[in-house]
């Protein structure tokens, strides 16, 4: 063949280009059809590992307690069996993420995760997937319902058939001022604490005791830690409140929270059992707060928010306070509370009581105070039908040689600080004061 017979003329050269072009474009097809099969077949095979429901994320990082008879809880509680323990700086660190991390994997909207579950099960046939298809239109249609009721929960006149005692008179009268006043407040200015959360974070905080039918909204420095040991006995965990350890009380998860319920479960519960709440004098919890977490050796509060406060609110802090967070000022703390952008978020200790129990939303039946802690506490266990034998504990759960925090303490605190950051404190808690009636303080 001639060199010149070789030669492809335009048209052969274009009709060449074409049909590879072609095949080229049909193998980009097929190959990215191949791709996004086997993504998807990941993302599915992920989403079956971690997801237990289309409402939401599970907590991966923690593993599944095993399941332990109730001696195996009561050898827990009482520290007889070391293994259970665990490393003090994780323990504080998942005390203080309840409020932000539960929070927030318990929210009810749809995850990505659900999104993908749902996307997989509408290309699907057969009869587990029309089942699983029923139970979550169950589930939604309970929400809506649930989401539509009005709030706040009813309150009911408490059951004092078990009050056989006439000493209880004048506990009693406080009681339903304390009841009236709250109620008549919220009727008053409940539009201030318009419920803008999600259910589960509402009742995050409160803790369940079935047997004797007690739902206990927790508000840390009121006295939470003695109320956790009390629960505990009811619940036939432990004997006696003076026998459980503090790590077993916060650290233990013995109890059941009103959010680990299912809708159904959460709204019988708060319209049938006793829903209390124990509070405090808000500038005396802000300070018992800080001297046990700052003025104390704490290897979660002084790295996480020691240093991020120290590094903000502290000038030419030395190296040693930037790397270790010890040493806070109360003025330095206070600096952080009032700040719109704090270098760290909120934390349980020193939040306010209108945001951890929604006092306007559940209308308590029980509202306790930690300036008649014993009394009060004595006689809602009566109340309720407590074993007679069993008392509220009277003792210090920390720090036992520190002297209680009290109104002259606070004074001592609050010296250091100007009128006006004394001022800002008070409007901060000024929902606090208001709802539970405390005396506005000396400024």
């Amino acid at each position: 063949m001639q060199p010149s017979e070789m030669v492809m003329n335009p048209k052969q050269v274009f009709l060449s280009v074409l049909i590879f072009g072609v095949a080229g474009l049909l193998l980009f097809m097929y190959l990215q059809v191949w791709i996004e099969e086997q993504h998807t077949g990941r993302v599915e095979k992920r989403g079956e590992q971690k997801v237990t429901s289309g409402w939401g994320p599970v907590k991966y990082l923690w593993p599944v307690p095993r399941i332990m008879s109730k001696e195996k809880i009561q050898e827990h509680i009482t520290n007889q069996n070391p293994k259970f323990q665990m490393p003090k700086d994780i323990r504080e660190k998942r005390e203080n993420l309840l409020l932000n991390s539960e929070r927030s994997t318990r929210v009810l909207t749809k995850t990505s995760h659900s999104q993908e579950r749902d996307q997989a099960l509408s290309n699907t046939t057969g009869s587990p997937t029309e089942k699983w298809i029923e139970e979550h239109q169950g589930a939604k249609t309970l929400f809506n319902k649930f989401s539509k009721m009005n709030w706040p929960v009813d309150i009911h006149p408490l059951n004092k058939s078990l009050v056989k005692d006439n000493k209880w008179k004048k506990t009693d009268e406080t009681q339903e001022k304390r009841r009236s006043f709250l109620q008549e407040f919220c009727k008053k200015y409940g539009g201030v604490s318009h419920h803008q959360s999600h259910l589960f974070n509402t009742v995050s905080r409160i803790y369940v005791e079935d047997k004797h039918k007690i739902l206990y909204c927790e508000v840390p420095k009121a006295g939470c830690s003695n109320w956790k040991r009390i629960l505990m006995v009811l619940n036939g965990l432990a004997s006696s409140a003076y026998n459980i350890s503090h790590d077993a009380v916060h650290y233990g998860k013995h109890l059941k929270k009103l959010d680990s319920f299912d809708l159904k479960g959460i709204y019988t519960r708060l319209n049938t059992y006793t829903k209390a709440v124990f509070v405090r004098d808000p500038m005396e919890r802000l300070v018992s707060a800080f001297r046990d977490k700052f003025e104390h050796p704490n290897s979660y509060y002084h790295p996480v928010f020691g240093r991020a406060i120290i590094k903000k609110y502290r000038p030419n802090a030395c190296e040693e306070a930037l790397i270790n967070g010890s040493g806070v000022k109360f003025k330095e703390f206070i600096h952080y509370l009032l700040d719109s952008h704090r270098p760290v978020g909120m934390d349980i200790h020193w939040e306010k009581v209108s945001k951890l129990c929604y006092p306007c939303l559940i209308n308590y039946d029980f509202v306790g105070k930690f300036e008649t802690l014993e009394e009060d506490a004595n006689y809602f266990l009566q109340m309720i039908g407590a074993p007679k034998e069993l008392k509220f504990p009277n003792f210090k759960d920390r720090h036992s040689s520190d002297e209680r925090t009290n109104a002259q303490v606070v004074r001592q605190y609050l010296k250091d600080l100007t009128r006006t950051e004394r001022q800002l404190i008070y409007d901060f808690y000024y929902l606090d004061y208001l709802m539970f009636n405390y005396t506005t303080p000396f400024l």
